[in-house]
């Protein structure tokens, strides 16, 4: 299907929502295989608040967020995908059925949705000091820069105590901030922490310090103890955006990600879910695997050739002319691309 204006729509192949690795990395292979392929971002996004790019192989940590985002768009428009920037509110089956997916600006008709809408970390209250400069939410992507640093673990419940221990991996020098709220945690994991040299800092914050370059230096308790802190991580949870996969029916685990399969297709057929949103390590490079093997699920779902024996006994051998089975957009930037190789 080429891209087409139909009564103010907008209709391709593949539409995909959000505008992250993930859901980059899918329209790049749906658009390298042949398949017109939109991609509908709001903009901004976890990724985008990167001030440093951490372990992805080939990228520099001097190249921001944005930076990465920018030079990844550019690449997957060059190969002849559509880039929207809308924020979508609703998706809903057609009779024939494709998908309508409704955004502020337009509407986009599709026969497959790729939802990347990831998640949102839930922020403590301030005092805080700016993301990436002494507030850190990535403890696989981050704690390399801690080695044999004062660090800081804020939050009440499980997950905050186990990263505390996980720190201890990387410093001597570990603080759980429990920020004037009682341990919610297990008492087998309250055992356990106290088996481990994590000081646990019950009084709530009441002001930081903070360098010329920006970054923490110390937070100061309303006990009037002033304590020293390279940085730390706050531990409070995550909002999964599944409001659009709910609305679709998918099915969605208990900790609020849509379940998928291998190549991330969901319950709900012709629908896909990549990246944050789906069960896994909330890494860049898991979530470009994991639009790779999403796009290349897509194009097997989607592309004519070959044609089943059924279909030929049916309507007889292929004909020359029905090849290439990719758009003459697609075509051209195919083109285009391989004339700029050279």
């Amino acid at each position: 299907m080429s891209e087409t204006e139909v009564a103010d729509t907008v209709e391709y192949e593949v539409v995909v929502v959000g505008g992250g690795p993930a859901g980059l990395t899918t329209a790049l292979y749906t658009t390298r295989l042949g398949h017109d392929t939109a991609v509908v971002d709001r903009g901004g996004g976890r990724a985008a608040m990167m001030l440093e790019t951490h372990n992805v192989i080939g990228i520099t940590e001097d190249v921001s967020g944005n930076e990465f985002l920018e030079t990844a768009r550019d690449q997957v428009a060059e190969y002849g995908a559509t880039f929207h920037r809308d924020f979508v509110t609703d998706v809903e089956r057609l009779d024939d059925g494709r998908f309508r997916v409704t955004g502020n600006d337009e509407e986009y008709v599709t026969e497959k949705v790729v939802l990347a809408t990831g998640f949102s970390d839930e922020r403590p209250d301030p005092p805080l000091p700016r993301t990436g400069r002494g507030l850190h939410y990535c403890l696989h992507c981050d704690a390399y820069m801690f080695v044999d640093k004062s660090v800081y673990v804020m939050g009440h419940g499980e997950s905050a105590a186990h990263v505390a221990m996980i720190m201890l991996n990387f410093t001597d020098e570990v603080d759980l901030l429990l920020r004037g709220k009682d341990p919610e945690w297990s008492d087998e994991t309250d055992e356990r922490l106290r088996a481990h040299p994590v000081d646990i800092v019950e009084a709530e914050i009441s002001g930081m310090t903070k360098g010329d370059d920006g970054w923490l230096e110390s937070f100061e308790f309303e006990d009037g103890t002033v304590r020293e802190y390279r940085g730390g991580f706050p531990m409070y949870g995550s909002e999964y955006n599944n409001g659009l996969a709910d609305q679709l029916g998918c099915d969605i685990n208990d900790d609020g990600t849509v379940a998928v399969d291998d190549h991330g297709r969901t319950s709900v057929d012709g629908v896909v879910a990549v990246g944050d949103l789906v069960p896994g390590h909330n890494q860049i490079p898991v979530a470009m695997g994991q639009g790779a093997k999403a796009g290349i699920g897509l194009h097997y779902d989607l592309r004519e050739f070959p044609k089943s024996l059924d279909e030929i006994r049916e309507h007889g051998p292929v004909d020359a002319a029905e090849t290439p089975a990719i758009s003459p957009k697609l075509r051209e930037a195919a083109q285009a691309f391989s004339l700029g190789d050279d």
